[in-house]
């Protein structure tokens, strides 16, 4: 879950360090540069790895199929063909990068940051954990709420080649597909500072790319597990959707802040109550107790949220292009021009067709979702 709601990407920046006004952008872009610097130096193409006597077995093997499911990224989902995740690296940590997400103590807005060109986004990407939790000793003294987070993978939106990494490659097959089905998405199409637009597009790509990719290996039970976990993802993220509006109308009342705070932790009790009956129907699945177990807050809650409630008006655009993915991408990098309201508005029209739409998605054979 954590690498596909939160998350969850480093938009990295194209980063030019001459323009830069201030001592703190400084700091920032030449630790994102010497961070991937670090990390592209540690490159190797996956075939040298395979044939390199050293190399574990298992991880041999993993690579073969990372091999395979890239070639079908690029010949089956027409996503772009070119050096990413041809080369590997192994980082010697488990997360490559940590994000800083914030939001103001009593709102649901999370605070922004801007690049040349990735535009705004809801979070900082660091390469080392302490520099990430001393930004976010600044932003919780200053009264915001605030949470930070690995993150496995990252996208340079096709700036550069975007390695294979130990801190995901020995994920479950399917999970490891729809990573890399979901990052090349980030390749094909990103509209600047519309960050729900672009991850509800690639997880509807990742979606759709993970049930042909089971279906070309003849993996029915592969798929049937990936499915199971993609709707208790669902299930739990319309749960914390749920308190999110209670808390939304909280802040949105004019109370004095003690009372406020009070209700703030109410509401936190009563999401974790209903996660844990939740969970009793999962016969035996835990698989948030640690999200919950990190502590609550706002930046937690925004956190997860910015692009689950857009698959759906994806998945319908999908259905009506028939499946055809080339089409979808078509359409979709339409939808990416439009000015924002418009895009909003048509996107909603989309949402509202699909709610008359089966609820479950990517049952059967592989099609529109």
């Amino acid at each position: 879950m954590r690498r596909r709601t939160i998350l969850f990407i480093l938009a990295f920046s194209g980063f030019s360090l001459a323009g830069l006004a201030s001592c703190s952008n400084f700091d920032y872009y030449a630790q994102c540069v010497s961070g991937h610097v670090d990390v592209m130096r540690r490159c190797r193409p996956i075939p040298q790895v395979i044939e390199d006597p050293d190399t574990r077995p298992e991880l041999k093997k993993q690579l073969q199929t990372i091999l395979e499911i890239r070639d079908f990224a690029s010949r089956e989902l027409r996503l772009p063909e070119n050096g990413s995740y041809r080369s590997y690296a192994d980082l010697e940590r488990p997360y490559v990068v940590w994000n800083v997400v914030a939001a103001p103590e009593f709102s649901l807005e999370p605070l922004q940051w801007c690049f040349p060109v990735a535009g705004c986004v809801a979070y900082r990407g660091y390469f080392k954990r302490e520099e990430a939790e001393r930004f976010a000793d600044g932003l919780r003294a200053a009264g915001h709420d605030v949470t930070v987070y690995g993150v496995a993978a990252y996208s340079t939106l096709n700036w550069f080649d975007d390695p294979v990494l130990n801190t995901f490659c020995n994920r479950p097959e399917p999970n490891l597909a729809g990573l890399i089905f979901h990052e090349l998405a980030h390749q094909r199409l990103y509209v600047k500072g519309d960050s729900g637009f672009n991850e509800a597009f690639a997880k509807t790509v990742e979606l759709e790319g993970v049930a042909r990719w089971l279906a070309s290996r003849g993996e029915g039970e592969g798929h049937g597990a990936y499915l199971a976990e993609f709707h208790r993802e669902e299930q739990f993220i319309e749960t914390v959707l749920e308190y999110r509006e209670k808390l939304k109308e909280l802040y949105a009342r004019p109370l004095p802040f003690q009372q406020k705070r009070a209700r703030k932790q109410e509401i936190y009790d009563e999401m974790r109550s209903a996660y844990d009956q939740l969970k009793s129907s999962w016969g035996g699945s835990h698989g948030y107790d640690r999200w919950f177990g990190e502590g609550l807050n706002n930046a937690r809650l925004v956190s997860i949220s910015t692009y689950r409630v857009l698959v759906p008006a994806f998945r319908e655009l999908l259905g009506r292009a028939g499946g055809d993915l080339e089409a979808f991408y078509t359409e979709a990098a339409k939808l990416g021009k439009l000015p924002v309201d418009s895009r909003g508005e048509a996107l909603d029209e989309l949402t509202r067709a699909a709610t008359l739409l089966p609820v479950g998605m990517l049952e059967g054979e592989p099609g529109p979702l």
